[in-house]
């Protein structure tokens, strides 16, 4: 029985342009051709669809979500639960999710991650981030405080035993001890030295985080990380990542640099891919606008850090231990005595970062391009995140607004 086609016409958005009228065919699984509508070859020259004022994009790829339509990853108990916050991101474009945990005790740690970990291999899940626990106490944000802890090689291997091969990255504060290994107690090619071998030794990407540190323990660590990759034949990708620059790092200035100059550094010479929440609310529209003039698409990954209040209305929820209290739409840390506290991840779609992120005045074809291309070259992933023939037809049509109309997963209408 001969493969499904699909044909979609519009403004189609490739790597490096955006055709304004533009044929995407896909076939089965696969894109089978991408160009203008007027150059399609037979057969499909003979049933082009009518001219549409929709654009074709590549499906999303969104490297840090903690959850979405209510449920949470770092809450959840079912694979139902889990597939639940994955398909509320999925209808809205987002075809590769990776599932983020948040700070917690080890052993609530194994276990959640052995749950996502049933899904990644289900292919509900693209992977698995661990957003600490070795992170700072003094950029907490809406992470526990009171559940972080000091650099342990030995826990990484049993999360990444727990994970079956899905760990992909994990959020740490270089200055923590244990985190970096010093040169003068231990050997920078010992696995076993500190939590950056260990991750590396075990597939997944450290990304820079929640941390205080200085510019040069930054830098060190970077340094570090990136060697580890490029000597590991485990490592899905050279680049290690910053989590959600900005936020939860100390700021800038200019007496005291800090971890954000370092990571803008590091990843303008090609060495870390930096996330961007570039939702209106966790970033400036012109902060946003500055970090792809000075770093480029390739070197920036857009993210929702969404938890499980996306596509729910304001009101009350979880975020791992911490009680969370959407209102007008941006989420919280509610603290003791009742009153809002820290911003306490996202509650947007990385369509509608994609959105923002246009909005601020950077180009459609760069901002798609840091929302699926670059992070599917972080995870590895190099049959997907683009509109490319040959690679796997993940797609999202959307209106004239950039909301979505259609997705394919796989070349599968998502219902």
């Amino acid at each position: 029985m001969p493969e499904s086609e699909i044909l979609l016409r519009g403004r189609v958005v490739t790597p490096t342009d955006v055709l304004e009228d533009g044929l995407l065919v896909t076939r089965g699984a696969t894109i089978a051709w991408i160009g203008p509508a007027d150059e399609a070859p037979a057969p499909w020259n003979e049933r082009l669809p009518e001219t549409s004022d929709d654009t074709v994009l590549p499906g999303l790829v969104d490297l840090h979500c903690h959850g979405g339509g209510g449920a949470s990853f770092p809450d959840a108990t079912t694979a139902q639960e889990v597939r639940r916050a994955a398909d509320e991101h999925l209808r809205h474009g987002t075809t590769s999710l990776v599932a983020s945990l948040v700070t917690a005790p080890a052993d609530a740690l194994l276990t959640r991650t052995a749950l996502l970990a049933e899904s990644a291999q289900e292919g509900v899940l693209a992977g698995i981030h661990l957003e600490g626990p070795f992170l700072s106490h003094a950029r907490c944000g809406a992470q526990n405080p009171d559940d972080m802890l000091a650099g342990d090689p030995g826990l990484v291997a049993r999360i990444a035993e727990a994970a079956r091969g899905h760990l992909v990255t994990m959020t740490i504060a270089p200055e923590v001890a244990g985190v970096t290994a010093a040169e003068t107690t231990a050997d920078a090619d010992d696995d076993a030295a500190d939590v950056l071998a260990a991750l590396v030794r075990a597939g997944a990407l450290p990304s820079i985080g929640h941390t205080d540190a200085s510019a040069e323990e930054v830098e060190a660590a970077v340094d570090r990380s990136f060697d580890l990759l490029a000597a590991s034949p485990h490592a899905r990708g050279p680049r290690p990542t910053a989590t959600h620059l900005f936020n939860g790092m100390r700021p800038v200035h200019h007496r005291d640099p800090g971890p954000v100059m370092a990571c803008l550094a590091a990843a303008s010479r090609g060495e870390l891919v930096v996330e961007l929440v570039a939702d209106g609310t966790h970033l400036a529209p012109a902060t946003v606008a500055s970090v792809f003039d000075l770093v480029g698409a390739d070197g920036i990954a857009l993210v929702t850090d969404a938890m499980s209040a996306a596509g729910m209305a304001d009101g009350d929820y979880q975020l791992g231990p911490m009680a969370v209290r959407v209102a007008d739409g941006v989420a919280r840390i509610v603290g003791p005595d009742g009153q809002s506290g820290a911003i306490a991840g996202g509650v947007a779609h990385l369509l509608d970062v994609v959105r923002s992120t246009a909005a601020a005045g950077v180009p459609l074809v760069d901002a798609v391009r840091a929302a699926s291309t670059t992070p599917a070259t972080v995870l590895g992933l190099a049959d997907r995140g683009a509109l490319v023939a040959g690679l796997r037809a993940d797609v999202v049509v959307v209106d004239e607004e950039l909301r979505a109309r259609r997705v394919l997963r796989a070349g599968v209408p998502v219902v």
